[in-house]
């Protein structure tokens, strides 16, 4: 087993995941623990999370530094390597240059936590602090062109650090790193599975739910979906689902939802609520207001038809939800020093409702959520749809929101997709659609001086959500693209193609 200390780091989850890919079963725990707990718990290695704080400035996550003491493995990343530096008297400043994204690594010690990499590797950073002094007894492992202690580590008493994230996807061979502490350091044997992940599910649910009913908000997306199907696997036509209509969602998205739930054998009611969002989204342009106002709006839509389904089913006492662990992790503070990202539409939910929420997926990622799907046996064409948010083309219109950039946007979106299906890269990309800025530029058509919107397109390649590269597609596909919506979409006249990562942007773009 192996011990994962939070310090708020928005990767804590991934990194229990990544361990629990490697078959070895994880615990997160709050770096309040003491070190009479850990000791009793036994584990074979500990990892210390990464956190937005600094480790010189005063209130901020401290774990007893006894911890470095009890002779278990420690691995510490980013915040984690930074604290054990500061605990073992060694030195950590803020850095003129910060560090985000993609960098090239030289691995200076190919042993132990290093072993099987070559000399230079890409790994992902996120920090602006780093250690500048090393603790006694410990050598440098790994360097970067800006920072000079990528790496530490003191193999007498097997404590290493890592500023940067092994845990995510861009740090191309993080998960070997992990491997060799865990497996090879600290000797952790494999001891948890997840081949039955939808049978233990489904028997938590039975248990949890007893014999009352579920409502819940079906969206259409691969969470909600694979949500739905799992809660009818386990309580049959005891869940009643719910699709609310927010005017926000993609061209023919209704058609296509009504189909494919009729064919997943799920009852759903519609609601049309179309006129009540656009009305009072009216004005408002800051993007955590849209959330709020979408979620609270959503809700009290979804209020007025669960009231009509209580009269007639009397033992819902159930919400059921699609939440999956990235959208809690950047909707609301895990720990108090997390740092909030966004609110999202499903966590901003009133209590007013009465009834007790269920979200069978709240710990899993988009591919823990595709791997369950599969065993549910839900259709490939929906569990690899691209993600869309709750609140809709709302976050993809930056500013105000109206009929006319929802008209342009969607069109402009559905030319993006359809031909990144029909040329094949639709499968490579993690997630992509287009956005509508709030300004307009000067152009020319037909001989004349046009003064429209501006369409930017996002495509990023991506694992888990929680970071994100921008996904290199051929430019003759993008020129496609670009001249369709051009001369197709009525109030656009210039296309742009976004090419930042996460970090430090966030995928979408509100």
């Amino acid at each position: 087993m192996i011990l994962v200390i939070n310090f708020g780091g928005q990767y804590c989850h991934l990194i229990a995941r990544r361990i629990r890919e490697l078959g070895v079963n994880s615990i997160i725990l709050p770096y309040k623990t003491s070190p009479k707990k850990i000791k009793k718990l036994a584990p074979n290695g500990i990892i210390f999370s990464g956190g937005p704080s600094s480790v010189y400035k005063k209130r901020v996550p401290i774990s007893n530094k006894d911890i470095l003491r009890l002779g278990i493995p420690i691995l510490g990343i980013c915040y984690g390597q930074q604290l054990i530096a500061k605990q073992l008297n060694a030195k950590v400043i803020p850095e003129k240059i910060k560090e985000y994204g993609k960098k090239l690594a030289w691995i200076k010690n190919k042993k132990n936590l290093f072993k099987g990499l070559k000399n230079k590797e890409q790994v992902w950073m996120s920090h602006g602090d780093s250690v500048s002094r090393l603790p006694k007894g410990f050598k440098i492992l790994a360097l970067t062109d800006t920072c000079g202690i990528a790496s530490f580590g003191n193999e007498e008493t097997n404590i290493y650090g890592v500023q940067f994230h092994p845990e995510v996807a861009h740090t191309t061979k993080g998960n070997k790193i992990l491997k060799n502490f865990i497996l090879d350091i600290c000797k952790a044997k494999k001891d948890y599975s997840i081949k039955n992940l939808s049978k233990e599910l489904i028997k938590q649910i039975r248990e949890e739910v007893g014999k009352n009913e579920v409502i819940m908000g079906a969206s259409g997306g691969v969470d909600s979906t694979v949500a739905a199907v799992l809660l009818k696997e386990a309580i049959g036509k005891r869940l009643h689902c719910v699709f609310v209509d927010h005017g926000l969602i993609r061209k023919n998205e209704l058609k296509i939802v009504k189909e494919r739930y009729k064919k997943l054998g799920l009852q759903v009611e519609y609601v049309d609520a179309s006129s009540v969002f656009l009305k009072k989204l009216e004005r408002v342009i800051n993007p955590e207001e849209k959330r709020k106002i979408i979620g609270h709006t959503f809700i009290e839509a979804f209020e007025n038809k669960a009231k009509q389904l209580r009269k007639r089913y009397k033992k819902i006492k159930f919400l059921g939800q699609g939440t999956i662990y990235p959208d809690r992790i950047e909707s609301a503070q895990p720990t108090k020093q997390a740092s909030k990202i966004k609110s999202h539409h499903n966590i901003t939910l009133p209590k007013k409702m009465g009834l007790k929420i269920i979200e069978p997926l709240k710990e899993l990622y988009k591919d823990g959520v595709r791997a369950l799907g599969k065993q549910l046996k839900i259709p490939k064409e929906i569990l690899y749809r691209h993600p869309f948010p709750g609140p809709g083309l709302a976050i993809r219109i930056l500013g105000k929101v109206t009929k006319e950039r929802l008209e342009i946007l969607r069109n402009a979106d559905h030319i993006f997709i359809l031909e990144l299906k029909k040329s094949g890269y639709y499968d490579k990309i993690w997630q992509a659609f287009a956005a509508l800025f709030p300004i307009k530029t000067v152009g020319v058509m037909g001989d004349q001086r046009t003064y429209e919107y501006v369409i930017s397109l996002r495509a990023v390649t991506s694992k888990d959500a929680m970071t994100a590269d921008w996904a290199k597609i051929p430019n003759h596909i993008l020129e496609k693209i670009s001249n369709r919506i051009v001369n197709e979409v009525k109030g656009v006249n210039r296309v742009v193609y976004d090419i930042t990562q996460k970090p430090p942007s966030t995928i979408e773009y509100e």
